[in-house]
């Protein structure tokens, strides 16, 4: 596996605009874009602190798997994301490990990234991200 940075740490939120200020006033950070990813039942903010990045994530439906994840777990940290070179290749590699994998092939996900996921319980309890840059 060739994981070169924590791309993000993603944080359920209930509110976008009801956290903005925790992060932009108490914490000095900067949001530099937010938007919905239909698919996924999401609403999304960036947040850039060095190299890796923070985003708040808010059900946009009920159905939505952070409307789930708020309603069990209540707000806080939901997944972390590791950058790789090739989404599917990581997929591919961590099936081959015997991973139980929640994507069988990346898809789009904010910021037009490559993403796909991996179950939670083959990494501890952790829900984990693998993103890439290229734009397929």
């Amino acid at each position: 596996m060739n994981l070169s940075h924590i791309e993000h740490l993603g944080i359920a939120v209930k509110s976008i605009e009801e956290s903005l200020p925790y992060y932009e006033e108490i914490l000095g950070l900067k949001c530099y874009n937010i938007e919905v990813v239909e698919d996924q039942k999401v609403k999304t903010a960036f947040f850039k602190v060095g190299q890796t990045k923070i985003e708040l994530l808010e059900a946009t439906s009920p159905e939505s798997t952070i409307a789930k994840f708020i309603e069990k777990r209540g707000e806080g940290i939901h997944h972390i994301a590791f950058a790789v070179p090739d989404t599917d290749e990581a997929l591919r590699e961590m099936e081959s490990k015997g991973v139980q994998l929640i994507d069988k092939h990346s898809r789009k996900g904010a910021e037009g990234l490559n993403i796909a996921f991996i179950h939670p319980k083959s990494s501890r309890g952790v829900l984990t991200e693998f993103c890439d840059c290229k734009q397929k």
